[in-house]
């Protein structure tokens, strides 16, 4: 039996938790496709979307002692990565009037990083995500302090992003978090919206393309970025290349989720596919910068509630997929869950953070140049990532996915006595096996041009280093 101690020569959790004042995350200029910090480390995001805390929690919890929580239980689990919306009400600064900053609700912010911070975990701050300014049909994406009619600068939404009062006073919110917050090597990048493409009026494409250099010339060491809604039909391909290929745009973000009540069939599929899917169509796009799945989870359909598949998916096969299927199909890092705390922190599934980071230890994915690629099988999808010195194999049971097992209530088979082919496997001076669902590596070998896999439930990874 192998260990990671026997086998990898594996960074230890300090050093994947490194954080330290001035060292920013950026593109890697090696590779493209990955992300790196500024003192030449590699950095693979491995966490969640975490968007806010209730205001009080069980018990009447302060909110921030909530989201101290999950953060401990996420740094725990070697998790370096957290999503955060500043435009939640728990954050939001801009609350009472338009143009005017709430210096308590900033105190709250500060203290966000300093949670971060002090646990090695970096923050994308979404700076908005409001969809109307007054009698929108979602009343927590109305933001009508905006409207002229309460003392904003807008007459529609359209107004919103087209005129150039509402234009000036965003660049000047920009320069506003830039004064409060952006030195901060804790944070991740700054996001202009959530879901920009969800608004109805306006140009916001055009928006994006302007406001864009503000946040580079505002935090010219963090990462700039913007995103769209779930890519679920084909009108949203075009959208997504232009963002994808977009000048300052740092990541070619995608978000997707499982929905059966989508346009594309893909999303109604294994979880592992659409993910991968979604990975596939954004590098298709060739954008010369690092993609990622920013969100991705289980709805019900047409994202009309969180998915009742939830409370069933004890054992976490959903955060699973979806953590290793993106970075497996090309991505610049694992996928990255919604559904925070109606699912991840309610259902106790931190553990699969740290049984992704297992799986990919010791890995520097621009030394390797990995060329992501299948490899044929009549049971199993094989993900393989294949690198100057290492290969990284993923194998998923093709019988086994959401209807089996959380539908239909099937347990997932054991297989045993498995092969993949591979050629030139047994040149190769180590072959070790890992698996996801009890956390532990094992010895296999090759013979004839084949690997012999251990046996397993779900899924295994196969790790070939020469």
């Amino acid at each position: 039996m192998l260990t990671r101690r026997t086998f990898l020569a594996a960074a230890p959790l300090a050093a994947l938790r490194a954080n330290g004042t001035g060292v920013f995350v950026r593109v890697s200029p090696r590779d493209p496709r990955y992300l790196e910090l500024s003192d030449g480390s590699p950095y693979i995001p491995v966490g969640l979307n975490l968007i806010a805390p209730p205001e009080h929690g069980p018990g009447g919890t302060p909110g921030l002692e909530v989201y101290q929580g999950w953060l401990d239980q996420l740094a725990a689990n070697g998790g370096n990565y957290v999503r955060a919306w500043l435009s939640n009400g728990f954050w939001d600064v801009e609350h009472v009037r338009s143009g005017e900053y709430d210096e308590a609700k900033a105190k709250r912010i500060g203290a966000l990083l300093e949670m971060a911070r002090a646990r090695g975990i970096r923050v994308k701050m979404t700076m908005e995500h409001f969809r109307s300014i007054g009698g929108g049909p979602q009343a927590w994406a109305d933001k009508p302090l905006h409207n002229v009619a309460n003392g904003g600068t807008a007459e529609s939404i359209a107004d919103f992003f087209d005129g150039e009062r509402s234009r000036t006073q965003f660049r000047k919110k920009i320069a506003w978090y830039a004064s409060r917050f952006g030195d901060r090597s804790e944070i991740y990048g700054w996001e202009l919206w959530n879901e920009i493409s969800a608004v109805r009026g306006g140009d916001y494409m055009a928006w994006t393309e302007a406001m864009l250099p503000e946040l580079h010339r505002h935090f010219p060491r963090s990462l700039c970025l913007q995103s769209l809604g779930s890519f679920d039909r084909p009108q949203s391909r075009a959208r997504y290349q232009r963002l994808a290929t977009m000048p300052g745009n740092d990541i070619a973000q995608v978000h997707r989720y499982l929905d059966l009540g989508a346009n594309l069939e893909v999303c109604k599929g294994p979880v592992d596919i659409l993910a991968a899917d979604a990975v596939r169509e954004l590098l298709a796009f060739k954008p010369g910068k690092p993609v990622i799945l920013a969100e991705s989870g289980a709805v019900e359909p047409s994202h009309s509630a969180p998915s009742k598949l939830y409370p069933l998916d004890r054992e976490g096969t959903l955060l699973h997929d979806i953590l290793f299927a993106p970075f497996f199909a090309g991505a610049a890092g694992p996928g990255q869950i919604w559904h925070w705390d109606v699912y991840v922190a309610k259902n106790g599934l931190w553990h699969h953070f740290r049984r992704f980071r297992e799986a990919i230890s010791g890995i520097d994915p621009r030394e390797e140049a990995f060329t992501p690629s299948m490899l044929p099988h009549d049971r199993l999808r094989v993900y393989c990532l294949g690198g100057r010195r290492t290969t990284l194999c993923w194998c998923r049971d093709i019988r086994n996915d959401w209807r089996s097992e959380l539908e239909r209530g099937e347990q997932p088979e054991e297989l045993s006595g498995l092969t993949v082919r591979y050629d030139g496997a047994a040149k190769r001076r180590k072959l070790a096996a890992y698996d996801p669902w009890t956390g532990k590596w094992s010895a296999i070998r090759a013979s004839n041009g084949r690997i012999h896999l251990p046996p397993f439930r779900r899924s295994v990874v196969v790790r070939i280093e020469t």
